[in-house]
């Protein structure tokens, strides 16, 4: 480590254990915890879940879907064996009306406007999402709620005990890793606990994911398509969208949003191939015509695209079960050229207007306004994600208040993981022009104790904290380009251009970011907060908080600043961290 360290001279840490310490004892951590613990009172729910973790992590299991991509139908005859071993066939799940959702941007949105608009109609609703933000019994649903931690336990152990006894010890893969575990509890939960339907959102990608199992949906569909995953799903968007096409179904209508045309092409001819009858999305603005304006649960203009693709998904479930009052048709004066056929221009329903105004989806341009501090928490990741939630944190700090005396401050909390590129992710979030950017890894506490649903072990606290400095050695390569005359000099983009959507450069000459790295956000949350957050009061600072110059003059500005404003975004795990700490209610 004493290489590692001399290249973190330009950095700040706040480490309440050494690097090399904190380790081993992580190492440790996993070593004991894989034995299932004693089940206590009180203490059941936590030990299901250290007992989870054990399980082959999602890390290891995408290297091994790697190597094996080239048939898809290795990993989903492997999920069916799992499926069978649970006790239950794949013709079961058809019992669970499930709609498929795929996409790269929007599809937990796009799954939570669904579930609560069929929900508004009184329909019991199984939801199945990733990544949880707090605890994983997130993941799993019932009717809007996670389930409860009784519920959680009882339904893992009982599966997990049925797949160790049905294990072949001649297998190299005795147990299913966590993703495909939960997915198989979600199906047992929704299945006893006689949910209406299920929304069932995709891990990763579609073809491949455990999760394509299902073979006979009421309905699916694909929102906004994009780059990620890039080492699993490809390198083009056309690439990706063959994947996500993959969970098209013979004779099962499908429905997307507006794409650009190549990948657009690709889901069409997927579709195609296996006569399944795909429709594309008119803007929420036709469905709005002579009628009121729709309000929406969740900010951001992207989140109508959203709505969009769940407002098709719900009324096609609808009629596909025959229900009543799904929206009278309308005509429509759309005349876009389109490569698919259009789906219904309909009134959107009392139910589905209520539905739209109450989901609530946290960590996706959430709002946490406290005192002096407001948090912005959005969990974008990819490129175009990134693009959405600068707009929307622009839109939303325009329409703010401003504070009668002295000057706002602006933070960014940043954190990316994976094969994703932090440089570009970075750049695009120069524009917002912030005071400060702070660094740090997906851990809630340097050394977590007692809470296992946070626990990570893919990882070791030297590698995220190397990543950590990278995302500042960008960051600080950037400032130096955003201040350098050239850029000022460059001619304006035409108004109403995509850049202009983005670029509000700062005037000449001004100071560039003061940035930080802490080895944990609870320590980011602590100098960011200063103790004037009403809610986060945790104990006095750790010694060495303020020993780096710039926290020691950044605190001061944090401490009188009349408002300060806080992105934080780059990862969902970071995004849950922070809620963690902001919002201790979610971790009862």
């Amino acid at each position: 480590m004493s290489q590692a360290r001399s290249h973190l001279r330009g950095a700040f840490f706040l480490a309440a254990v050494s690097l090399r310490g904190a380790t081993i004892r992580v190492a440790a951590r996993r070593e004991l915890s894989a034995r299932p613990a004693l089940q206590k009172p009180g203490m059941e729910y936590q030990d299901a879940v250290r007992t989870l973790n054990t399980l082959q992590t999602n890390a290891s299991f995408l290297e091994q879907v790697k190597r094996q991509r080239g048939d898809p139908q290795t990993q989903l005859e492997a999920m069916e064996l799992y499926l069978a071993r649970s006790g239950l066939q794949v013709e079961d799940l058809d019992q669970l009306n499930i709609i498929h959702i795929t996409g790269t941007k929007g599809k937990g949105s796009t799954c939570a406007f669904t579930e609560h608009i069929l929900r508004s109609y009184g329909l019991k609703t199984g939801f199945f999402s990733s990544p949880h933000l707090v605890q994983v019994r997130e993941r799993i649903r019932i009717n809007g709620q996670p389930i409860s931690p009784e519920l959680f336990t009882k339904h893992f152990w009982h599966l997990y005990h049925r797949l160790e006894q049905t294990k072949d010890c001649n297998s190299c893969v005795s147990m299913p890793s966590y993703f495909r575990f939960l997915t198989l509890m979600a199906f047992h939960v929704f299945l006893q606990e006689k949910v209406d339907l299920a929304v069932v959102e995709v891990g990763i990608g579609g073809a491949y994911d455990c999760t394509n199992i299902i073979r006979k949906p009421v309905v699916c569909g694909v929102s906004s398509l994009g780059i990620d995953h890039t080492s699993l799903l490809g390198d083009t968007v056309e690439k990706i969208a063959w994947q996500k096409g993959g969970i098209f179904k013979h004779g099962v209508p499908a429905f997307t949003v507006p794409q650009p045309d190549g990948p657009l092409a690709v889901l069409r001819e997927r579709a195609k191939q296996i006569s399944c009858p795909l429709y594309l999305c008119p803007p929420l603005e036709a469905l709005e015509e002579g009628g009121p304006p729709l309000t929406l649960g969740l900010e951001g203009e992207h989140q109508r695209s959203n709505a969009a693709l769940a407002l098709q998904l719900a009324r096609c479930w609808l009629q596909q079960k025959d229900h009543q009052g799904i929206g009278e048709l309308k005509a429509s004066r759309l005349s876009v050229q389109r490569q698919l056929p259009l789906a219904p221009v309909f009134q959107p329903t009392s139910h589905m207007r209520h539905g739209l105004q109450k989901t609530e989806w946290l960590g996706r341009t959430q709002v946490l306004r406290r005192g002096p501090l407001t948090w912005y928490l959005d969990g974008a990741h990819t490129s175009s994600s990134i693009q959405a939630c600068v707009r929307w944190f622009r839109q939303v700090l325009r329409r703010s208040e401003k504070p009668g005396s002295g000057p706002e401050v602006r933070v960014l909390l940043f954190n990316s993981t994976g094969d994703r590129d932090p440089a570009a992710l970075l750049k695009l979030l120069q524009p917002c022009q912030f005071d400060y950017a702070v660094f740090c890894p997906n851990l809630t506490e340097v050394s977590p104790t007692g809470n296992a649903d946070q626990q990570n072990f893919t990882v070791t606290l030297d590698q995220v904290l190397l990543r950590c400095l990278e995302h500042q050695q960008h960051w600080s390569r950037l400032d130096e380009e955003q201040t350098s005359p050239d850029l000022w000099n460059a001619p304006s983009p035409e108004p109403g251009g995509p850049v202009s959507l983005l670029l509000a450069p700062r005037p000449p000459h001004t100071p560039s970011t003061g940035s930080l790295i802490f080895s944990c956000i609870s320590h980011a949350l602590q100098w960011i907060s200063q103790g004037r957050d009403p809610v986060f009061q945790p104990p006095s600072p750790p010694q060495g908080l303020l020993t780096h110059p710039v926290a020691r003059s950044g605190a001061s500005v944090l401490r009188e600043a009349p408002a300060v404003h806080v992105l934080v975004t780059g990862s969902l795990h970071l995004v849950g961290g922070v809620l963690k700490l902001l919002e201790p209610s979610l971790s009862q």
